[in-house]
């Protein structure tokens, strides 16, 4: 009999579980995929740590966060400083003001906030949606360029059509500042994120091919209590319906070249090209190896939004008011289970950034863990 079984081998379910055994408990992570790391999976393909999930950006300004998690792994440097491509033309993320010089031909932070000032008054009432919203914040021409097209394709509904809320703020810095994350740690693992997970899963017992929801009875006999960091709906059989998610496709290819566009990520923020982004994921690490030497190919990943059904990967929750009306009636259901503790991005229906899963889950073993 085990104290804990622990449903996903994710960021929240490998801290779970290394919390557990280091309070002296039994523990039992089962996960339905062949291998551990939840959507942070990385695979090395010819030196390369390919981001097989999507591209994940470690980045915080919480020390704890911080302190705790470089303990499995050592990051490196990375910055994350995107490009945005529209139809051939290249400008910085985030919107900086050598987005604004491009754009514009403004010099001076003075010119490009008169600029951004004079667009933003096309809005004259409270935003009613996507479109007006952004206009507001950043003006019609980076509006145009540089998200409208990028939005539909993420969500695939046109910009009007989208609650205001989704962008209430958009950085603007009247700076030469690249850094698109704000945060004041941020990085890659060395070596991938595969192998940080692999240390907090150090000495537990992992049973990979293992569907939880078709082995529930005999699973859930094994163990006093259960962490599920699965779809919340699903565990419930979708009784009251199903939650929406968006999903994303990756089409993979591996290049015998040294770089295809010299950058981790470029998004196309057109309308017509029918992916949303390229990531090389060599760019992650400086396409060095973990020698230090050159990498002379490289691996890039475009990748598709799609709206989600079942059967496929669900990636980014649809927080809208429908969507949090149904999750707050499975969370009734979830509040009944005093055996499971519910965690995590599918659990929760919530999106968290890397350092917010890690802040959630130690917060609950400070309680569950005593």
């Amino acid at each position: 009999m085990y104290d804990y079984l622990v449903v996903g081998s994710g960021l929240y379910g490998a801290i779970f579980a290394h919390e557990a055994k280091a309070h002296g408990k039994s523990v039992l992570v089962v996960d339905k995929r062949s291998n551990i790391a939840g959507n942070i999976y990385t695979e090395n393909i010819e030196g390369i740590n390919v981001h097989k999930y999507g591209a994940h950006i470690f980045h915080t300004n919480n020390k704890k966060v911080w302190n705790y998690i470089t303990k499995f792994a050592e990051f490196n440097r990375f910055t994350n400083s995107p490009v945005a491509n529209y139809k051939g033309e290249l400008y910085s993320l985030p919107f900086n003001m050598y987005t604004f010089n491009k754009m514009w031909g403004v010099v001076t932070p003075e010119e490009a906030a008169a600029k951004i000032e004079e667009q933003r008054k096309e809005i004259t009432h409270e935003p009613q949606n996507l479109e007006e919203q952004a206009i507001s914040l950043v003006g019609r021409d980076i509006y145009e360029k540089l998200i409208k097209g990028y939005t539909e394709k993420q969500w695939g509904r046109d910009c009007k059509d989208l609650p205001a809320f989704i962008i209430k703020r958009l950085p603007v810095r009247l700076t030469f500042d690249n850094n698109y994350f704000n945060a004041l740690y941020q990085g890659i693992p060395i070596g991938g994120y595969t192998k940080m997970i692999a240390n907090l899963l150090d000495g537990i017992e992992v049973r990979l091919n293992t569907d939880y929801l078709e082995n529930k009875a005999e699973l859930d006999a094994l163990a006093d209590k259960i962490v599920y960091t699965g779809p919340i709906d699903a565990y419930f059989g979708y009784e009251l319906g199903t939650l929406e998610y968006r999903s994303v496709r990756f089409e993979n290819e591996l290049l015998d070249k040294p770089s295809f566009q010299g950058n981790a990520a470029v998004n196309y923020t057109d309308r017509e090209t029918p992916w949303t982004r390229i990531i090389e994921h060599k760019w992650f690490e400086f396409g060095k190896d973990e020698n230090g030497n050159d990498l002379p190919k490289t691996i890039i990943s475009r990748e598709y939004s799609s709206e989600w059904k079942p059967g496929d990967e669900p990636y980014y929750p649809v927080n809208d008011a429908k969507n949090g009306a149904l999750y707050a009636e499975y969370k009734k259901l979830a509040d009944a289970e005093p055996k499971v503790i519910f965690g995590g991005r599918l659990g929760e229906y919530k999106y968290y950034d890397m350092d917010q899963v890690i802040a959630a889950v130690l917060d609950r073993c400070d309680t569950e863990l005593q």
